[in-house]
């Protein structure tokens, strides 16, 4: 029995859709239902359902975006560095493995060369570092709860986006935002992810962080170029002239661009599709949301 944590949100309805479809029992728990915040009421629910694994995606993102956690410091302070360390303490009185969804946004930039960051190159767009939002800083705060932990797999995500028009999707952001930054950073595929996050533990891959982002980089203009091709979109895209502007008419959050190495991932024998594969074939399956503004 899989316990899955956070399984309404954009992340959690990824892994819902893959255990499904692997017909892996599973039962997804909401807050209302168990109150996962509670190490005992956690514990408890963890020994009555005899979990094997739990899979936590539940945190604070805010909305429409991470602007929205320079506001709600204390959600997102609660579901991005205290509750990772609130789930540890629970699986550990049971003896329970699990993975956590975190983020590859407590970096900026690139090592240099151009090398992507390992999970062993400490944050550099932290609270440590005196640089960040406050959302990557709640996250990088996360996993300093879990760094000695022996149980537990931390997956990272960056940038998520698939093949599905919502409003979390990378993808649609770019067709529909007004200006555009062009900025160098990793990807993940949310299909490619939970795949890449279930293999880690079903080969039982040593514990530990995993950069589970598709393989290389792209810029945001490579990736406009890919949506025209792909999806015949003929319109204009405008870009900031560089940062310095983007700050100034854009908004005032730090953004986290970076590029991060996913050998320890691909080392466990995990074929993941490159980045521009990955983007170009959710772009050949798009499907649309008539919800959502068009695009023309």
């Amino acid at each position: 029995m899989i316990v899955l944590l956070g399984g309404s949100g954009y992340v959690g309805t990824a892994f819902r859709r893959f255990l499904k479809a692997q017909e892996i029992p599973f039962e997804s728990w909401s807050r209302v239902e168990i109150d996962y915040y509670d190490p005992r009421a956690l514990r408890q629910a963890l020994e009555r359902v005899g979990a094997e694994f739990l899979i936590n995606c539940a945190g604070y993102t805010g909305k429409p975006n991470v602007d929205a956690c320079e506001i709600h410091k204390t959600e997102c302070l609660l579901g991005n560095a205290v509750l990772p360390g609130l789930i540890r303490q629970a699986c550990e009185e049971v003896g329970l493995p699990w993975g956590h969804v975190s983020s590859g946004c407590i970096y900026s930039g690139s090592k240099d060369g151009g090398q992507g960051f390992t999970e062993a190159d400490p944050p550099n767009f932290c609270f440590r570092t005196n640089n960040c939002s406050w959302y990557s800083g709640c996250k990088a705060l996360g996993e300093e709860c879990l760094a000695d932990a022996d149980n537990v797999y931390v997956w990272r995500l960056r940038i998520p986006f698939d093949h599905r028009d919502s409003p979390r999707n990378y993808l649609s952001k770019v067709m529909r935002y007004d200006r555009l930054l062009d900025a160098a950073n990793s990807l993940s595929h949310l299909d490619d992810f939970v795949a890449a996050c279930w293999h880690t533990w079903s080969r039982r891959a040593p514990a530990g962080i995993y950069n589970c982002t598709n393989t290389g980089y792209t810029t945001t203009r490579d990736v406009v170029q890919w949506i025209q091709e792909e999806l015949g979109i003929e319109r204009e895209f405008r870009f900031f002239a560089n940062e310095a502007e983007f700050m100034q008419l854009g908004q005032h959050t730090p953004r986290s661009n970076c590029i991060l190495d996913n050998a320890k991932l691909r080392s466990t024998g995990f074929d993941m599709p490159t980045v521009e594969q990955a983007v170009r074939r959710a772009l050949r399956q798009w499907q649309w949301d008539n919800k959502l503004a068009a695009v023309s």
